[in-house]
Parts: structure tokens; sequence; C-alpha cells
């Protein structure tokens, strides 16, 4: 008998373990061919030009590798993206936790969820069919192809990254902080505010985090609204191409494998990967900052 659980155990250990050094083989086997496809990219293109230059047309006769415009319009529908999702996934943590009831969120923190399950295509279509047009009523200058719709339509499909995350740690703090700020005499948005959401710091800056690196590496809805332009420009009104956008691109079949043109989607995607490193290194850092000094 003893001997059969040991001989369970084991084969549960030895699986579990090998799931998890599954996962890690398989980051490191996907790094090491950025880091080897990179490396022959910059062979050929100096990682100066690569950091400086203001044109990125790779594809053109006149062959420019700057990777400032390509982040110039990931850093814009970003920018727009968390601007929607921030405030709005914010407010709705701040009413789940502290003034919906137990039915209330019960029924709409799984409504969000699914919103989160909706295929990101289906929300490129809606930025180009439905938002764009609409945005162009009130914005006449306003391009086809552009960063504001898709920013928009990215930061409504990250609410629910924000508002579940946030306030899942709004939740967690005990309920002696709330009861003693009440017993002082606090509103409840004084509360929800000045206790709840100071004390949930850690978690609400790692949702923020996590969201801007969900901004970052959105693919779809860039690829299908905000057009195929790479420029560097901060004008939401005007196509710009993202760095997932281009690597979708290039990645249709039309590039030869090999070529100097098809390595950089692998310095392109080396250079996300980079930025959604530091994200997450950022993430973890102010985590453990905030838990120290709650602690």
């Amino acid at each position: 008998m003893k001997l059969g659980r040991r001989l369970k155990t084991r084969l549960i250990e030895g699986a579990l373990f090998a799931s998890a050094l599954s996962s890690v083989l398989i980051t490191a086997g996907i790094v090491g061919v950025l880091i080897f496809e990179t490396a022959g990219f910059f062979k050929e293109v100096p990682l100066w030009d690569f950091l400086t230059d203001t044109q990125w047309t790779p594809l053109f006769l006149d062959k420019h590798f700057g990777i400032l415009p390509l982040f110039a319009g990931t850093f814009l529908t970003t920018v727009v993206a968390m601007a929607v999702a921030l405030p709005v996934g914010t407010a709705t943590a701040i009413y789940l936790s502290e003034y919906a009831s137990e039915r209330v969120r019960a029924s709409v923190k799984p409504a969000l969820e699914v919103l989160a399950a909706v295929p990101t295509v289906v929300f490129g279509y809606f930025a180009l069919l439905f938002v764009t047009p609409l945005l162009q009523r009130f914005i006449p200058g306003l391009s086809g192809f552009n960063s504001l719709s898709p920013g928009i339509v990215m930061g409504i499909m990250i609410i629910p990254i924000v508002a579940s995350l946030s306030e899942d740690a709004m939740h967690a703090i005990p309920m002696g902080l709330r009861e003693g700020a009440f017993a002082l005499g606090a509103t409840r948005l004084q509360v929800a505010t000045r206790v709840v959401l100071p004390g949930a710091l850690s978690g609400v800056a790692a949702a923020f985090i996590l969201g801007i690196s969900r901004a970052v590496g959105e693919t779809m809805v860039v690829a299908i609204a905000a057009g195929q332009q790479p420029r560097l420009t901060m004008n939401p009104l005007v196509p710009i191409e993202t760095v997932t956008a281009y690597i979708v691109q290039v990645s249709l079949g039309d590039t030869p494998t090999g070529t100097l043109e098809f390595r950089t989607i692998f310095a392109a995607g080396m250079s996300l990967f980079a930025v959604t490193f530091a994200l997450n290194i950022l993430s973890f850092a102010l985590k453990k900052r905030f838990r120290e000094v709650y602690e």
C-alpha cells in the first residue's frame, strides 16, 4: 500500500516537474532563436543605425533600418489604450471591491472575464468598421487607418485585465483596516481611495504594468485598424505601424526566408521582447517594494 502511494506520488511529482521544465525549455528555445537570428541581422546592420535612424523601409529599394518609427506607433497606441483602460479599470475595481454587493460582484466579474475571452481579430474589425467611422463624424481629419481607434478598442480590451487583477488586490485588504477608517469618520469613498487603494498598490501597479505589456504586444487590432505606414509621429489621427503589425506583414510569406529583410522581424521581435521583459521586471520590483512597505 505504502509502496503504491509512494510510486503514485513520484509519478505526479515527475509529471509536474516535466511540465515546469518543458515551459522553461520552450521559453529558452524561443529566446535562443531570437538571439541567433538577431545576431545575423546585426552583422549586416549597425546597432547604432537600428536605434537612431528615423526611417524604417527594409522592404523598399532605399533601405533604412531604424526601429524608432515602429516603436513610435507602438507607444502611441499603447498610450491611447492605457488612457482608456487604467481609469476605467481602476474605477471598476473600486466599485466591485467597495460598493457592489456580493451578488452584483459575482455576476459582473465573470462578465468582464468573458469580455477578455473575445478574439482580438473581432476587436480589430470592430475598430476598423465601427469605431473609426464613428470617430470620423466628430474628427473630420481622421484617416481611415489611425492609432486613435485601435488604441481606444485596445483599451476596452484591456479593461478586464486591469479591473480583475486590481479588484483581487483590493479585496485582499483586511476588513479591519476599513472598519478602523469608518470608526474615525471616513466616508466610503475616502476608505476606498485613501486606505484600500494605497494598501493594494502593489497589486494595482502590477495590473497596470501587465496591461501595458498587453497593449505593447497586441497584434491583430493594430494590424487591421492602424495601417502599415511606419512613421515617426505622435499624431494619433494618421496611419502608423507598430512592431507587431510589421512582424505580421513580413510573416505573410512574400519575403524569402534567410534574407536580411526576413531577419528584420527577429530584430523587431527581440526589441519588443526586451521592452516587455523590462516591464515585467519593473512590475516585480514594484510589487516587492510596496509589499515590504505595507508589511
